[in-house]
Order: C-alpha cells, then structure tokens, then sequence
C-alpha cells in the first residue's frame, strides 16, 4: 500500500482500507499525528463544554440494542411526556451558569412529529436567548421539518449513524442506514450544522470501527461535531447483557484511544467529542483520549440515562491538565469541502 497522507486539510477521498491503515499505525506515531493535526485547527488547551438533557424519555419504537429507552426492550425505564419548554429552558439557565457552552435537547423518538413542532420551537428560541448553542436529537426529519427547526434557531441537529454499515443490522433493524444518511442530507440542506458520530464496544470489529470513521469522512461535508461514545451495558438491553455476561470490558482503552485519533485525522475540523462511557474512565484515559484529538465532553452528570462524572471530577481534571473551557464561537455552517477531483 502506498503510504497515507496524514494531511490537516479536509480529504473527502479516504478509502475503507486507508482508515484501517490509520488504525494499525504504531500507536504512539498514530497519537503523535492526530495530535499534530488536532493543533493545526485547534487550540490543545481548549475543551467545549455541551450538556444533554432529555426532554422526552422513553417508549421508542426502535429496536436500537444498546438503548435503554426502547420499548422493544424491558430495562425499567419509564416512557414520559415531552417536557414543557419552561422547564427545558430552567434547566439550559442552570447548565450555562454551571460553564456549558453548548445546551442539548434529546427526545426518544422514531422519528419528529409535526404536532411537536410548536413546543420543541419554544424550547429552541429560549435556550437560544440564553446565549447558549442549541443542539437536538429527535429522530428522522424530513426536509420541511429540518428546515423549521432552523428558523426557530436551532444550531446543531444531532443524528449519529452509531457503527459501519457493515455491522448496522446486528445493532438495529427498525431504521436503515441510508435513512440515517437521509436525515443528515436534510440537516445540511437546511443550514444547519451536523453532530454525527457512533458507539463502540458493541462486539464490532476494528473494520467496522473503521466503516463507521469511513462513512463520515466521505460525506459530503464533514460532522460539525463527532462524538464517540463507548457503549455503557445496560441490563435488558440485547448488546448490554452479551457484554454483561461475557464479564469483559466492551473495548480496550488502548483501541478506544486509537478510535479518537483517527477521528480527529480523517474529520480536522470536527469537534470530536468524548461523549458516554466517559464517567467510567479513569483520569488518564482520559487525558490520553484529549492528547490524541478528543476537545468536547458533556457535563453535568447525565447523559440522558447514563451517568456522567459530577462537575467537581471534571473541575479537578481540568485543573491538573491544565485545560480551560473553549472560546465561544458562534456556530456558522461551512460550505462542503471541495472533493478532490478524479
């Protein structure tokens, strides 16, 4: 294979066995690249800040097998009611005193239903008023809907395609995969930015891994943001009870580093975010995962029904890396980068 070009410019032309290549490079030269590129774009110092709230929990249709908040599955969690927007936009206040940059709205939903529309529209505007960064989570969009959300000042739409396509049906078969892509083709129509990124330790292979980093760096813009989640078993969920009962961890830390920083190679520009699984890390994994590109995390405790690290946790390891919250930027959507002609 001819050598990889490690470039800090955006490539929209990686192939599959390119990004494999990327995972198989010596470990300290593949954390040394991405944390070259990391800097081109970034400063290293400087981590955003996001909290997640979900303001619609439970009962949804889909069949997605590390979710615990699946009506397929029975992980005693309670289905509830869209929230009221006053409610949403107390508790974004509280998130942005507390130091969030970036405020999160999730709802577990198959997909956004218009009559939704007016209340998820007051809870934008007035997170939005806030002077906080808006982000939501409510399933499949169909164009229109995308573009509703836009105007009522929603900046972020989040929409992960949560693994590679390869190994998509042994996660969920409620939703396809090109739907997923669908969604996020509406998004970017729409002018919004895109928070697109995956799970693992799910049992997937370091291919599928790759599928996953594969499909985003191909997309026709890259994600805004890109959060990586490590999979958090939960007891009655399908992909939860194989890794509870195999009683191992559902991915190596050293592999899990290696994930991150290719992320930050093949997407420069993203935001790539240590997302779930943070809270049962240990502090240097951490601080490894940060070397290698990771520059967001969420706050605050909860990350919808998964536990967080409390704020203090967080304060101590800022304090001892030396890492400060992120300059706010106001979020703009960038034209899609030029693909490189054949």
């Amino acid at each position: 294979m001819t050598p990889i070009n490690i470039s800090a410019q955006p490539r929209h032309d990686w192939t599959l066995e390119q990004v494999e290549a990327l995972f198989a490079l010596p470990f300290m030269e593949l954390v040394f690249e991405a944390a070259r590129v990391h800097r081109a774009w970034f400063d290293p110092s400087e981590m955003q800040l996001s909290q997640l709230l979900s303001v619609k929990t439970g009962g949804c249709a889909e069949n997605c097998g590390y979710c615990s908040q699946s009506a397929h599955f029975k992980t005693g969690l309670k289905a509830e009611k869209l929230m009221e927007p006053a409610v949403v936009i107390a508790k974004a206040k509280a998130a942005r005193d507390g130091g969030a940059q970036r405020f999160c709205m999730g709802a577990a939903w198959r997909e956004l239903k218009d009559r939704d529309l007016p209340k998820l529209a007051e809870m934008i505007g007035g997170v939005k008023a806030l002077g906080l960064e808006t982000c939501a989570t409510l399933g499949m969009l169909t164009a229109q809907q995308a573009k509703q959300l836009k105007d009522a000042g929603l900046d972020y739409y989040n929409h992960n395609l949560d693994t590679g396509p390869d190994y998509y049906k042994d996660v969920v078969t409620t939703r396809t995969y090109q739907e997923r892509l669908d969604t996020l083709a509406y998004v970017r129509d729409a002018g919004m930015s895109t928070c697109c990124g995956g799970i693992v330790g799910m049992g997937e292979t370091r291919r599928d891994r790759a599928g996953l980093l594969h499909q985003l760096a191909t997309l026709p813009a890259h994600p805004d943001s890109l959060p990586i989640n490590g999979l958090v078993p939960i007891s009655g969920t399908p992909l939860g009870d194989q890794i509870l009962a195999e009683g191992e961890k559902a991915i190596d830390s050293i592999e899990f580093v290696r994930t991150i920083a290719v992320a930050r190679i093949v997407c420069p520009k993203a935001m790539v975010r240590l997302s779930a699984g943070r809270e049962g890390m240990n502090r240097e994994l951490q601080a490894l995962c940060f070397l290698a590109g990771a520059n967001s995390i969420f706050v605050g405790g909860k990350l919808l029904t998964t536990p967080l690290p409390d704020m203090d946790d967080d304060s101590r390891l800022f304090h001892d890396l030396d890492l400060k919250p992120m300059v706010m930027v106001k979020a703009e959507v960038a034209a899609p980068e030029a693909v490189p002609a054949e």
